[in-house]
């Protein structure tokens, strides 16, 4: 059983990944990291509720020790209204300290509380909600175990020829200006791949990545397929999933920690470079390649 997210509750973040995260939850496109807004914007703290409904329960959880980070995080569950396509499934909410209660009943915009940075946060990742989903007889306390995600929405695959300008940047990061949004606002885009479908995920800084707009069920996407970019080789599709060769991305030649890909609709989308031990100057202009470790 696959859930899929009608684009009513997509169109109201700024972007959105199944994949990007180093965390099980994330297996297979089993949650989906919901951004309100962007490094760009300062880092947006609002929490929008992505559901019409009910708040079932909250709870504080122990997040990961992280010397920059609060050691606790916060869990919501949300029961969906009886109208809603998702009725019947337990929303599981993380990363929003709340200012609802269980019985409280909100809709879908409505404010969750303030969105926190907790130890489940590398320093570069955006402020976002993570969001998985539970059949009534799951248990919705775990970690793992929230069902397969299907997007209702389309994402534009984006030709990129791997060069761009940093237009912003800060201790573990660089944005470039390309891949330019064609039109800010009306639809979600990402990186096309060579050969067709989106790329999703940390390209090679966590374990594996996504393929969407492959017929984004995963039961619907045939067999492996080498994915790969510019021509450069970086790893093996089993349905919409990617296990990532064992590749280093590079920046002009040298090594990086990696490439950070999503879905976005603004103006600000471009690549992410994820560099916490190198610095790029404004304006520069970057190739970004992928090449085997063996060769770096």
């Amino acid at each position: 059983m696959a859930v899929t997210l009608p684009e009513t509750v997509l169109a109201r973040y700024e972007r959105f990944s199944l994949y990007n995260s180093p965390y099980p939850a994330h297996d297979g496109g089993c949650a989906i990291d919901l951004y309100p807004g962007t490094l760009m914007d300062g880092r947006t703290t609002a929490a929008p509720s992505p559901v019409d409904g009910a708040v079932r329960e909250t709870r504080t959880v122990r997040a990961p020790p992280k010397p920059y980070a609060p050691e606790h995080d916060h869990l919501i569950l949300l029961e969906p209204t009886d109208s809603s396509p998702l009725s019947g499934l337990t929303v599981r909410i993380l990363h929003a300290e709340p200012t609802v209660a269980a019985g409280d009943r909100v809709e879908r915009g409505d404010s969750l509380g303030r969105l926190v940075r907790a130890g489940f946060f590398a320093p570069w990742v955006d402020n976002h909600l993570h969001v998985g989903f539970r059949g009534p007889d799951q248990n919705p306390y775990r970690a793992t175990g929230s069902l397969p995600i299907d997007l209702g929405v389309s994402v534009r695959p984006l030709e990129w020829d791997g060069t761009g300008r940093v237009v912003s940047s800060g201790d573990t990061y660089a944005i470039l200006d390309g891949p330019t949004h064609p039109d800010p606002g009306t639809e979600f885009v990402g990186v096309r791949a060579d050969g067709g479908g989106v790329l999703d995920g940390g390209l090679p800084h966590y374990d594996g990545g996504g393929l969407l707009e492959r017929g984004d069920s995963p039961a619907e996407n045939g067999a492996d397929r080498v994915v790969s970019l510019n021509g450069d080789r970086l790893g093996v599709a089993d349905g919409r999933t990617i296990a990532w060769d064992d590749v280093t991305v590079t920046a002009n030649g040298e090594a990086i920690t990696g490439l950070s890909l999503f879905c976005a609709r603004d103006e600000d989308f471009g690549a992410k470079l994820i560099c916490p031990d190198r610095e790029f100057e404004l304006g520069e202009r970057v190739r970004v390649r992928v090449r085997s470790s063996g060769d770096c």
